[in-house]
């Protein structure tokens, strides 16, 4: 029996490495979900002036994006922000998270700007309350600044269309 100990552990190793395979870390549950968005002094990204984050939260709807000039999947989302600002459907605030300014500038003029904030999180305190480990991350904060949603990584159009903009329809018809 003792010959077969070496066996079981390995077989059992192997079913829990290929069960964990199938693991989508992009569905990792968040601990912010249903709390409020930190509300911590942050930069304006264009004037430099500072704010509570929750000014800007207050009473609207919004797409917070974690973003960097240096992230390439950053970029392979961008036309579909373009697309979500002509909407007209929610506030899209942009995190600009531990990049340098004249990159993010450069990135902007490239891409167009479809945020109507940005804050310069250059050394990422407010992506360190987030939580953010990867760039993207995107937030749907609801009217009263509390978070609802959380999506790491690429928004592609079949997300917005079947997931994002429909949560922000429900929300809009809440108030």
């Amino acid at each position: 029996m003792k010959k077969f100990i070496p066996l079981i552990i390995f077989v059992s190793l192997i079913v829990f490495l290929y069960s964990s395979i199938d693991l989508n870390n992009k569905k990792l549950p968040s601990p912010l979900v249903d709390k409020p968005f930190p509300n911590i002094e942050v930069e304006d990204f264009y004037l430099g002036e500072k704010y509570f984050i929750q000014d800007k939260l207050k009473n609207e709807l919004s797409f917070v994006n974690v973003w960097a000039s240096w992230c390439p999947v950053c970029r392979i989302e961008h036309d579909v922000f373009n697309y979500i600002a002509q909407t007209n459907s929610v506030q899209m605030i942009g995190i600009n998270y531990k990049d340098e300014k004249k990159d993010a500038i450069k990135f902007l003029d490239e891409l167009g700007d479809p945020f109507n904030h940005i804050i310069f999180d250059k050394n990422g305190k407010l992506g360190l309350e987030l939580g953010v480990y990867a760039t993207p991350e995107t937030f749907i904060v609801d009217k009263e600044g509390i978070i609802i949603f959380k999506h790491i990584g690429e928004i592609t159009l079949p997300l917005w269309d079947n997931v994002i903009y429909p949560l922000i329809k429900q929300q809009n018809n809440k108030y």
